[in-house]
Order: C-alpha cells, then structure tokens, then sequence
C-alpha cells in the first residue's frame, strides 16, 4: 500500500518518489495493455468488413462506445469531472481533438483498413513518432538534433525495404494515403490532448467521453456523404460490441489516463509495439504473409523510429 504524505519519515509532506515511480509503472502497463487490444481491433475489423462498410462500421462502434461512456459518466453523477471547468481557450483544444483523434485518425484509419493488409496499415502507422516530433518542432519550435534525422531517414529506407515491389498503383496507394493521414491526426491528437491535460482538472473519463462524441459526429458524416450502410448480422453485431466495449471505450479511457502520466512521445514509441504485434495477429488469424524482405524493412523503420525517440529521451533526462 502506498504511503499517505503525511507519513514521511521526515515530515515534510512531500511525496515519496516511489509513487511517483509507480503511477509511471502503471501507466505503462496500462499503456501496454491499451496496444494488445488495438492490435486484436485489426482482425475483428478484418473480419466485419465482409459485411459492413469500414465508415458505416466505425460510426457504429464508436457511438455504442460513446453511449457506454456517458452512461458510466452519468452513474458517477456530479464528482470531480461534474465541477471540472474549461480554462479560456480549451473548449477549442476539445474539438480539435475530437476532430482529429477519432473523424480523421480512428475513422480514416478504419478506411485504409479496408484497401490494405492489417500488417501494412500497422507499418504506415509506426510513423506516427516522426509526426509527433515535426508537429512539436513546427508549432513548439522544438530543435531536431541530427541523431533525430538520421533516425527519420533509416526509417524511410525501412518504408521502402517493406514496400519494394508490393505497391500496387491503384487501390493500395490510396489505402496508404489515408492511412498516413491518419496518423497524422493522431499525432496531432496526443500532442493537444497532453496540452489540454497539462491546463485543466478535467478528468479522463470526460474527456475521452467528449472527445469521442464530437468524433462520432464526424464519423456519421462522412459515413452518410459515402451512403454506407448494411443490414447487421449477429457475427457482425458481437464484433461491434467487442470493439465498442472493450478495445474503445474501455482501452481510450485507459489510454487517456496514461496520457495524463506519460509524455505524447513516450505513448507513442510505446504504440510502435503494435506492429509487431498486428502482424503475429495477422499472421497467425487472418492467414497474411509475412516475408523476410518485409520483416528487415520493419525492423529497420522501428530502429529508426526508435532512435528519434531516444534521441528525445535523453535530451529530457528520462
């Protein structure tokens, strides 16, 4: 059990570091946690979208997820996320992430699923550390050391290994750019959700309910504007559910609360274990191929992402 302040040896009133030291554990594990279940989202995707259209399919799961949120929201009635108000400008900060995190990442993400193997989305999606870094250094002006670069460009020579001679010029290029859109709106996402954590007491559980409602809207949007729509199946019903309940509602708020701890750059060199992870998933339940030439370009993307990371690791004393 942890030790209350008030039980320092010295008296002082001040934190032990080993709570410090383990709410980052736990944020971690958390963090760790949140992957395995969006890298299963992958194959559960995979195999919906035999009968639903990918915006239809992810308008459906994540209003069910945001309906699962604000109920558990309204059980807990007014606490600290009742009486938790926006500071000047961050209602704005809301819906950028709304709009970014879930209508351009989740949902264009969801759609570059349907054109591409889970194995390549999850590659484009690793790329997400270089956004997160050339978002802080175009809005934060923070430096880009060469070790940095060097990183970015042992990366792109892993993106070419891995794509060389599988790149089709129709549907698969168009799978890659709204996959890579999608990361940027992510990237984009963990950077303001930190910010928007780092000035207000608001709260995890609101804010992933807020910022998922304002995505879902989004969502039905382009899903109405596409026409997309199926009847359900039962096979189809309890994939959404899964997905609403466990691998959204429930691994966002999760995610969110290690946000709240973790740095977005730390988070999102974490998320580069889900491609190794979607590709055992994919190999293992959905039958892709996973070549040698494919496997040295992924290696090689993730030791140069890696190496931007670290890079930024050490320049901050983690």
């Amino acid at each position: 059990m942890l030790l209350s302040p008030a039980s320092n040896v010295d008296g002082s009133g001040a934190q032990p570091k080993s709570r410090g030291s383990q709410a980052r554990w736990l944020a971690l594990l958390l963090a760790v946690l949140v992957t395995l279940l969006w890298s299963s989202s992958y194959v559960f995707m995979k195999w919906a979208f035999v009968e639903i259209p990918p915006l239809y399919l992810a308008t459906l799961r994540y209003a069910l997820a945001f309906a699962l949120l604000a109920g558990i929201g309204a059980t807990r009635g007014r606490g600290r996320d009742g009486r938790a108000k926006l500071r000047a400008g961050s209602g704005k900060l809301l819906l950028l992430a709304g709009i970014c995190g879930y209508t351009v990442a989740q949902g264009l993400q969801i759609l570059g699923l349907f054109y591409l193997p889970a194995i390549t989305t999850s590659f484009l999606l690793s790329f997400t550390p270089a956004f997160v870094l050339a978002l802080g250094w175009l809005t934060l002006r923070e430096r880009v050391s060469m070790a940095q670069l060097l990183g970015l460009v042992v990366a792109l020579v892993g993106a070419y290994v891995f794509f060389y001679g599988r790149v089709q010029l129709q549907g698969e290029l168009v799978g890659v750019a709204v996959v890579l859109l999608s990361g940027v709106g992510w990237a984009i996402y963990l950077v303001v959700v930190r910010e928007f954590q780092q000035s207000n007491d608001y709260g995890s559980l609101r804010l992933t309910t807020v910022t998922m409602g304002i995505g879902v809207i989004g969502m039905a949007i382009l899903s109405a504007a596409l026409a997309e729509y199926a009847p359900l199946t039962l096979e189809g019903m309890v994939i959404i559910v899964w997905l609403a309940a466990a691998n959204t509602a429930l691994a966002f708020f999760l995610w969110n609360k290690a946000l709240s701890v973790l740095p977005a750059f730390e988070l999102a060199m974490l998320q580069n274990a889900m491609l190794i992870e979607i590709a055992l998933f994919a190999w293992a339940l959905l039958g892709e191929a996973i070549t040698p030439l494919m496997v040295f370009g992924m290696a090689f993307a993730l030791a140069g992402i890696l190496l931007v990371q670290l890079r930024t690791f050490s320049r901050r004393g983690l």
